[in-house]
């Protein structure tokens, strides 16, 4: 099967280079293979009452398939060079910024527009967080919801599908290189293309690793997230969520230096289990439909690690800690703040008293048996910290789920135009380790497809 190009991964990356493509060069034959499935049978088998916890499917549906692991998050696209990733430093803060704007211009025009952009710009929030020893970080932030995101994904799907061919449950064994583009071997047959680009996301990351080795990509380790999902009462950071809908903090701890920092906040959201690679972590979601939100807010709390030589392998870290979690908990760990300071785990009739209900079935549980002694510490600061901002914060009734994990691909080498050594392979996406966000991410699709239809139109 021969195609003009070929995208590897039908994340946000993939999605609007498919896009673009078809809008800047609807003459080229593009072809879009994919892992999962497609929107409509992403369905997670947890119920809450036949299923409560992940059954560790094949293949995630909420991790894999059409939109990728952002399909189901709350559809929050931070316009900023801030944080989300370095693609400013390939293409210029400029044009980051510009072809983020772009990307929400086309999610406002299929199914975003009435959302609400927030932004930090001029707010008394930042002086407070700097009186405290914390950072907020500059940032406009669309928010469009697990419900809209949904319905915006669709929307460009139903766009695009008869434009370009999707092979779903179509994974990639092998990509070679040969005097006609490159070959992609697939258990459903072999593709041939003239330019490839690779679009995996975090999820994909031992198979980046394993096409950089075969194809001679030289790569440099990156780093590793580690820490808990939070869940509060949404009253208590409302002054910040009604604002901001989320603010990026950051905080360096006083006993190691390390920077703690706020990640992926949901107001009036639930807790959600994700499947890795067969390791199961957890994450948030939120929505924009008055009728699905919860009286809880929740947010990460995650401590960066970077490794230095002889070792290399940051993701296999993690995912060790993830699977420690797993073997005490049977997947998920949750636990009071109050029993986590007391040295003790928080029981079965523990959460059932708490006054922050849950949102999620997880396994009570000890974190201090999981996470290890630096960056429990950096978290118990950090909470302390942020009590100073949001009382309430700090609560013994604050419920903290373990662990998550922020996997990121090692950083492949690439020339400002996202191509890697070998003419005509491009990288783009959370899997090249250059974006970190749905918004770099996707606009990391869009200036690669430009540089392809420009060639291809010339």
């Amino acid at each position: 099967m021969k195609y003009d190009c070929l995208i590897v991964g039908a994340g946000p990356g993939g999605i609007f280079s498919a896009y673009q493509l078809v809008k800047r060069a609807p003459e080229m034959k593009i072809a879009v293979l994919e892992l999962g499935g497609e929107l409509s049978s992403r369905k997670c088998p947890i119920d809450g009452e036949r299923i409560k916890s992940c059954i560790k499917c094949k293949t995630c549906a909420i991790m894999n398939g059409f939109g990728g692991a952002g399909a189901f998050s709350d559809g929050k696209y931070n316009i900023t060079n801030d944080f989300g990733g370095s693609l400013y430093e390939y293409i210029g803060r400029k044009r980051a910024i510009e072809l983020m704007e772009y990307v929400d211009g086309i999610n406002m025009s299929h199914g975003g527009e009435g959302t609400k952009m927030y932004t930090t710009a001029g707010n008394s929030f930042k002086k407070k967080c700097m009186q405290n020893k914390l950072t907020l970080l500059d940032a406009s932030v669309r928010h469009l919801g697990t419900d809209v995101n949904y319905v915006v994904l669709e929307n460009i799907y139903n766009e695009l599908k008869d434009k370009v061919d999707f092979f779903f449950h179509t994974p990639v064994e092998s990509i070679e290189k040969n005097e006609g583009g490159y070959l992609l071997k697939t258990a459903k047959g072999d593709f041939l293309g003239d330019k490839c680009i690779i679009s995996v996301g975090r999820s994909g990351s031992k198979w980046m690793e394993k096409i950089c080795s075969e194809l001679g990509i030289p790569t440099n380790s990156n780093r590793v997230d580690i820490g808990v999902r939070v869940e509060i009462p949404a009253a208590i950071f409302e002054d910040i969520t009604d604002e901001l809908y989320e603010g990026k903090i950051v905080y360096k701890t006083e006993k190691f230096e390390d920077r703690v920092r706020t990640f992926c906040m949901n107001p009036n959201g639930i807790v959600v289990n994700e499947n890795t690679n067969g390791i199961v972590t957890v994450n948030g979601h939120s929505f924009a439909d008055p009728s699905k939100k919860t009286q809880n807010t929740n947010f990460a709390l995650l401590v960066a690690k970077h490794f230095s030589s002889p070792f290399k392998d940051s993701n296999g870290y993690g995912e060790n800690i993830a699977r420690l979690s797993n073997m005490l908990g049977g997947g998920v760990i949750v636990q009071r703040f109050g029993d986590l300071e007391r040295g003790r785990r928080s029981t079965p009739q523990r959460i059932e008293e708490n006054t922050v209900i849950p949102t999620l079935s997880a396994t009570p549980g000890d974190l201090s048996l999981v996470l290890p002694k630096r960056i429990l510490d950096g978290i118990i600061e950090m909470i302390y910290a942020l009590d100073k901002i949001a009382p309430g914060m700090a609560n013994d009734d604050t419920l903290l789920y373990g662990v998550e994990v922020k996997f990121y691909n090692m950083e492949v080498e690439l020339s400002d135009r996202l191509e890697t050594l070998h003419k005509g392979l491009y990288v783009i996406g959370d899997g090249s380790g250059v974006t970190h966000s749905l918004s770099h991410a996707s606009a990391s699709g869009v200036y690669v497809a430009d540089l392809i239809a420009d060639e291809f139109n010339a």
